[in-house]
């Protein structure tokens, strides 16, 4: 049996799994192999990694994980679940069993429909302005109108802009959302987006259901973040009255022993502070071992 078993191998898990090892814990990172930031160029606003391209800030997470004795698998969990005590895991090719699980699944994001979007997703058609404004500074650019965040979006964009337009593509703006905008110097354009304009593979433009074409070097689109929770909700996690998994400030579930640390329930946490939360996890998940071998002991019990 593990001490510990991580779902996840992104930097929330690599990094709860890293703290782990070196205080010579039994841990073990299940990595579906699936990070969202997979399409990015790099890695942003993390430092001393600025700029590393996601694969190769996982590839070196991996490593250091690896080198102080934890051990990383491919492979996708499909069930979690209590036994003996502890919790099993079961794979596509069969099961594991862990005392303390940390859940660091992430989330997906939920496009829009329109045509091209997610071939571009990461590379100029983008959702962060912290993660990628710098990149697009200067450039023209584009926010796709498609629900209530796309006007903070589009404000916040403005600082790395002076172009910046505003698709009002389902007639979504009230008068106090068009008083913010004139604010920022955003224009509207109003209308249905139905498609992208790439050549030489870059953006171009973004092309309106009457035809024209806007020209946009940059599209942000505000998605609708879904958190890769299954395996929570299936081990009975409560959620707040967002929907999301409840956890405290050390990523503690409202199951006894079970930790959820980065996107999955930090919906707007960046590379860093997930990274961070999975070490902060790790020393919570390291102290609550060492309570439960402590009390085996006073009872005179062997150290499992």
């Amino acid at each position: 049996m593990e001490d510990v078993v991580v779902i996840g191998g992104g930097a929330a898990g690599l990094n709860a799994a890293l703290v782990l090892a070196r205080a010579r814990r039994r841990v073990l990172v299940i990595d579906a192999g699936e990070p969202r930031n997979a399409p990015a160029r790099g890695v942003h606003g993390f430092i001393s990694r600025d700029g590393t391209p996601p694969a190769e800030l996982l590839a070196l997470g991996r490593a250091e994980v690896e080198s102080y004795g934890g051990r990383v698998v491919a492979g996708r969990a499909e069930q979690a679940g209590t036994a003996d005590g502890g919790f099993e895991i079961t794979l596509q090719d069969g099961s594991v069993r862990a005392r303390r699980l940390i859940i660091a699944t992430g989330l997906r994001d939920e496009l829009p429909d329109v045509p091209g979007l997610r071939d571009r997703w990461g590379r100029d058609v983008l959702h962060c302005p912290y993660c990628h404004g710098w990149e697009v500074r200067d450039l023209p650019i584009g926010v796709l109108g498609w629900q209530p965040l796309a006007v903070h979006q589009a404000s916040l964009v403005r600082q790395w802009s002076d172009d910046v337009v505003l698709f009002d593509s389902g007639a979504m703006l009230d008068e106090q959302d068009r008083a913010t905008l004139a604010a920022r110097s955003v224009r509207i354009v109003e209308g249905k987006v139905v498609g992208l304009v790439v050549e030489d593979d870059k953006l171009r433009g973004v092309r309106m259901a009457d035809g024209t074409v806007v020209s946009r070097s940059a599209l942000f689109v505000p998605p609708n973040f879904i958190p890769i929770d299954g395996l929570l909700a299936g081990l009975g996690c409560e959620r707040d009255d967002e929907g999301m998994i409840k956890v405290d400030d050390t990523g503690r579930t409202s199951v006894a022993g079970v930790w959820a640390v980065g996107n999955v329930v930090d919906r707007a946490a960046f590379v860093v502070a997930a990274a961070a939360a999975g070490a902060r996890a790790a020393a919570a998940v390291n102290m609550d071992l060492v309570e439960q071998e402590v009390g085996a002991a006073s009872a005179g019990a062997p150290r499992r």
